[in-house]
């Protein structure tokens, strides 16, 4: 099989730079797996490289759909597959970067993820009664209809335990029935996983929040503006981190320095949770390092690891 290179890691650790250096080096081209950079309004928020950090190599998915659309885990396998599939086709290395496990895993897999978009009715229905009924509600009734699931998940994982439950309302089948029969075909693409991250936790907090404060200074309380103004801050958009914790500022709840704070907050909580996830996974070659480490360095590193 044909190999592809993943980039994996928390949210600003370094996966951009890291792997736009290695598509210089190995002729390669990037590939998304970043669930919130495929919306065409969510830029600066999103951490998007913008064209001076892409530093003229390809990117594949991103800036994919609007807002606007619905988006699955099973739509995103079958595009970002045939970006791979072009790649490959044209004698180039495909790099698949981001921080989204779930996007990433699907790809490389080739799961035929269960595709649960109803034009998104059943998961507004269920993020609805999260809101109202508590998350309780919704972990009980996943609870009773599949178990497995329900154990395996924490409470406050609303994404994964609405997630869980969708599939079973939507299919009958359970996400965990789903996954143990994936598990036992071999994966579409054979593949390297590189994981990037300082070896200090406080490195990498610190690296968050001067993220945030460079978003600011880019301009993320407009694009926060302008979507509100556009109507656009909805679905998604209106729980993506970056985007959300604005809100209180633009009603006059809180302060722009308490907003701020908070993004930096959840940001770092969203970092813990990818690390979590990562750290599960025994094929990831990991780079820890340390505060001033140098980007060729860590590129030597990583084509070390990919030497037979």
């Amino acid at each position: 099989m044909r190999k592809v290179i993943v980039i994996v890691g928390p949210t600003a650790s370094g996966k951009t730079a890291l792997s736009v250096e290695l598509a210089h080096r190995l002729n390669g081209e990037i590939v998304s797996s970043d669930s919130m950079q495929i919306y065409k309004e969510l830029s600066i928020g999103t951490a998007k490289p913008d064209m001076a950090e892409r530093r003229g190599i390809p990117h594949h998915m991103m800036d994919v759909v609007s807002v606007r659309e619905s988006y699955s885990v099973s739509r995103y396998e079958t595009e970002a597959a045939a970006c791979v599939e072009d790649i490959f086709a044209r004698g180039k290395q495909p790099i698949v970067v981001g921080g989204t496990g779930l996007y990433t895993d699907a790809l490389i897999r080739g799961t035929g993820f269960l595709d649960c978009d109803d034009s998104g009715r059943t998961r507004a229905e269920l993020e609805r009664r999260w809101e109202e009924e508590g998350p309780e509600s919704i972990l009980e009734q996943l609870r009773s209809v599949d178990p497995d699931s329900a154990e395996r998940l924490h409470i406050n994982d609303k994404k994964r335990v609405i997630r869980a439950l969708e599939v079973y309302l939507i299919t009958g089948r359970t996400i965990t029935a789903h996954n143990l029969e994936t598990q036992q075909k071999p994966p579409r693409y054979e593949s390297f996983f590189i994981g990037i991250c300082p070896g200090d936790r406080a490195v990498l907090y610190e690296r968050i929040d001067r993220r945030v404060e460079i978003m600011m200074e880019q301009g993320l309380l407009q694009e926060v503006r302008d979507l509100v103004d556009r109507g656009l801050m909805v679905g998604t958009a209106a729980q993506a981190i970056g985007y959300k914790e604005l809100f209180g500022y633009l009603r006059g709840e809180a302060s722009l320095e308490e907003s701020i704070a908070l993004i930096q907050q959840k940001s770092r909580n969203y970092a813990k949770r990818q690390l979590t996830w990562f750290n599960k996974d025994p094929r990831i070659h990991w780079i820890r390092y340390e505060k001033g480490a140098r980007l060729d360095e860590l590129a030597n590193i990583a084509t070390n690891f990919l030497r037979p």
